[in-house]
C-alpha cells in the first residue's frame, strides 16, 4: 500500500496502472482498497479515469464522488486534464468550485496535492 502523510492527512496512492475507472462500483473497489487503514485521502492518477468520466453528462464524475463522499473519503484526482477543462465549461466550473471547497481536489501533481493540504515542499 503506497501512503503519505500531508499535514495530518494521510493519503493512499492508487498505481497508474491498472483498469479504467468510472463507476460506483469502482469506488467502492478503491474503498476496500483501504479498509482498515487510516486512510483519508484517496489520490487517483487522472489517467486511470474513463474520458466518460470528464464528461459530466455521463453523471460517473458525480456518482463516484457520492459514493467515497458516503464513506467520508476524500478524493483527489492527480494529474493534467486541461483537455477536458478546456472542451468544457461546466467540468472547468466543477473543478474551480470542488478545489474552492477544498474537500475533494483536482491538482496536477504531488507536489501541488502537498500544498493544497497545507504542506509546503
Amino acid at each position: 500500500m503506497n501512503t503519505k502523510s500531508f499535514n495530518d492527512t494521510v493519503v493512499f496512492f492508487v498505481a497508474a496502472e491498472g483498469p479504467a475507472l468510472k463507476s460506483e462500483q469502482d469506488a467502492l473497489d478503491l474503498l476496500g482498497e483501504t479498509y482498515g487503514t487510516e486512510t483519508d485521502m484517496i489520490a487517483v492518477p487522472a489517467s486511470r479515469f474513463a474520458p466518460s468520466f470528464f464528461d459530466l453528462s455521463s453523471k460517473e464524475a458525480g456518482h463516484f464522488f457520492q459514493k467515497l463522499q458516503n464513506y467520508q473519503m476524500r478524493l483527489a484526482i492527480v494529474g493534467d486534464i486541461s483537455r477536458h477543462t478546456e472542451a468544457s465549461k461546466a467540468l472547468r466550473d466543477f473543478v474551480g468550485e470542488t478545489n474552492r471547497i477544498g474537500h475533494h481536489l483536482f491538482v496536477g501533481d504531488e507536489v501541488a496535492l502537498a500544498a493544497a493540504l497545507g504542506r509546503k515542499g
